[in-house]
């Protein structure tokens, strides 16, 4: 007579075990990835209101420089605007280059990735392998799918800098990614 077991009576293989910690490790290095992501784009956004906002300003106060009989009678005022016009093409210029907001931009939607491949091995480990139709080939092919996943992130993101992953790394360890649930 053959025995039937169900899926509770069912040991997890080796394989599944090695499969789910993979997949908690994957799940580990994307949470890192998209906090580190957060934190160098709120850097980005820092850097581009600290040179767009005093271009904006500076740039208003030599245009009415320019056109003030003040200034053509205040020796002061007329090297003040003259400094002024020469900060506000150097701020321009800077800002050009180092493009702020487009790399804001470009780190939001790494980290936005990030997160939802974070979501999909958390699900994947919690939920996915534990399913009683799961085989271990099957979930194994959706583990490799999710690493390659990670791998095209890495390669199409932009370097997170060494202070924005610390800061991240700080902030995960002081509890900021943690849920109540899972304490």
């Amino acid at each position: 007579m053959v025995e039937i077991t169900t899926t509770g009576e069912r040991p997890p293989s080796k394989t599944r075990d090695q499969v789910i910690a993979e997949a908690k490790r994957l799940e580990e290095s994307t949470l890192y990835s998209c906090k580190g992501h957060h934190q160098a784009a709120q850097g980005w956004k820092t850097w581009h209101l600290w040179l767009g906002i005093p271009t904006v300003v500076i740039s208003a106060l030599v245009g009415v420089a320019a056109f003030t009989k003040t200034a053509e009678q205040n020796a002061a005022l007329a090297a003040v605007a003259v400094l002024f016009s020469i900060i506000v093409p150097v701020l321009s210029a800077i800002t050009t280059f180092l493009n702020p907001n487009e790399k804001e931009g470009a780190h939001l939607a790494a980290a936005h990735s990030y997160d939802r491949l974070n979501n999909a091995a958390r699900m994947f480990w919690s939920i996915d392998c534990w399913a009683g139709d799961a085989t271990d080939e099957g979930l194994t092919a959706q583990l490799k799918a999710l690493v390659a996943e990670k791998d095209d992130l890495n390669k199409a993101s932009p370097q997170i800098p060494k202070s924005a992953y610390a800061k991240a790394k700080k902030g995960i360890e002081g509890g900021e990614a943690s849920f109540k649930v899972d304490q």
